[in-house]
């Protein structure tokens, strides 16, 4: 398999491939076993116009759009012109088919993207586990490798991960609300970068928080996750060179190392110490604001109240059709009142003010991306009660920067035959390029090591 997007997109410029070529492999890999579930719809016969359309043109002596005409993925999440949008519930069959994409799949397109499917989800992207009971679910790609018993993909996001894991896809376009991207993209061994919510628009696809949905992208590499983003947020980045040695580094202490396996605990620490060898400074730094989050959000923040606000005519009238255990977190939204909402809208910008100016002089923070390696998926089907605690530990790392209005990547740290780690790298508000910046070095730095 090519690396990456970006290589893919070389191959193709120096007439080595056509994107016709590379559709046919991805289209392949669609079907395969390998992609049960990962798809809720696919777009075979669209995705096959663009890739001709960009073979023509390059044959014509155009120069090649940013994507090539390759394969790119949609979460069920986002309005493609002439198909549904149901956000991986039943509840939403009935919808008829967009009349237009939505901004960020219309970027895809004109960018030369070759949209290949809706992927799966968690229903209406309210878990990060990526179960769906309607559709199926995507079993871990990367984990099956490792181990017979199938795996959770990570949600909400599950078959976008899935898609680009396979090779059905080289990039796939999410939505991370407290960690829809990451959360999958670590669990399966990829890059997902999620940036300052505000850069990219989210009208036209199925909101969880307007507050905090984010429109964003799995990728199989970091100079692919900054190409993607700067697609979707439609603006150029000059990612300034920046070597491992000099980096300014801060390890989040309090809060985000609690609990953690001891699998995700030794690669964390040797992918610290393999930092702090290639030169880079890396300090401990207690950040005790995040401990406050806990209270912040323990009425279930603003994805309860704002889904409830969107979701409560809904499940007044097919609450039956829903997941119970995304109608159950809905329906703790119906208990905040506008007085808690508006509190809370005071609480974050407060709490913000005071995380930014912690984190200010460093150029990224780093942190395990997740706790632990993912669970099967046997067992969080069978127990309610596992089910939440493991879909709460998944969100807490990844949630603190959606509450702080940040931008982070989720980078491979483990080693060829371990369980997928992520490492999350991250920043304030728009600090996207910093954080990209400061990713690209270390992905560098671990990939020039023994792993």
């Amino acid at each position: 398999m090519t690396a990456d997007l970006t290589a893919a997109c070389a191959d193709i410029t120096a007439g080595r491939v056509t994107s016709e070529q590379l559709l046919d492999v991805s289209i392949a890999a669609a079907h395969a076993p390998a992609n049960r579930h990962s798809f809720i719809r696919l777009f075979e016969a669209s995705a096959r116009a663009a890739a001709r359309s960009v073979d023509l043109q390059h044959a014509a002596g155009i120069r090649l759009p940013a994507l090539a005409g390759l394969a790119v993925s949609v979460k069920d999440l986002f309005d493609v012109q002439g198909q549904p949008t149901t956000a991986g519930s039943i509840v939403l069959n009935d919808s008829p088919p967009a009349l237009m994409d939505c901004p960020v799949v219309s970027r895809l397109r004109v960018a030369g993207a070759a949209l290949v499917g809706h992927t799966n989800m968690s229903e209406f992207a309210f878990s990060g586990v990526g179960l769906n009971p309607h559709h199926g679910t995507p079993a871990n790609p990367v984990t099956a490798a490792l181990d017979p018993a199938p795996r959770i993909p990570g949600g909400s996001s599950s078959g976008a991960a899935a898609s680009v894991a396979t090779g059905a896809s080289w990039a796939a376009l999410g939505s991370d609300t407290g960690g829809s991207i990451r959360i999958p993209a670590a669990l399966q061994g990829l890059v997902g970068f999620k940036n300052t919510a505000r850069l990219t628009p989210t009208d036209g696809a199925v909101p969880l928080s307007t507050t905090l949905d984010t429109a964003c992208a799995i990728t199989r590499s970091v100079r692919d996750a900054a190409l993607l983003h700067e697609v979707l947020c439609g603006r150029h980045m000059r990612l300034p060179a920046r070597p491992i040695r000099g980096l300014r580094l801060a390890i989040a202490t309090t809060w985000m190392l609690d609990g953690l396996d001891a699998h995700v605990a030794s690669v964390f620490q040797r992918t610290l110490n393999d930092l702090r060898c290639a030169g880079a400074q890396v300090d401990d730094i207690a950040l005790h604001e995040l401990a406050e989050l806990r209270a912040m959000q323990s009425t279930g923040g603003f994805p309860a109240a704002e889904s409830w606000a969107w979701h409560r005519k809904l499940l007044a009238e097919r609450e039956a059709d829903y997941d119970p255990r995304v109608a159950a977190r809905i329906r703790r939204g119906e208990q905040i009142s506008a007085a808690d909402y508006i509190e809370l809208i005071h609480l974050r910008r407060d709490w913000i003010a005071r995380m930014n100016a912690r984190i200010e002089p460093y150029d990224a923070v780093l942190s395990p991306t997740v706790p632990m390696v993912a669970p099967t998926i046997e067992s969080l089907q069978a127990s309610d009660a596992l089910f939440f605690r493991v879909n709460a530990l998944l969100l807490r790392n990844p949630s603190a920067i959606n509450m702080l209005d940040g931008c982070a990547l989720s980078l491979p740290c483990h080693r060829a035959g371990e369980m997928p780690v992520g490492l999350m790298i991250w920043g304030a508000a728009m600090t996207d390029e910093r954080v990209l910046a400061a990713s690209l070095a270390i992905e560098s730095a671990l990939a020039s090591g023994t792993r």
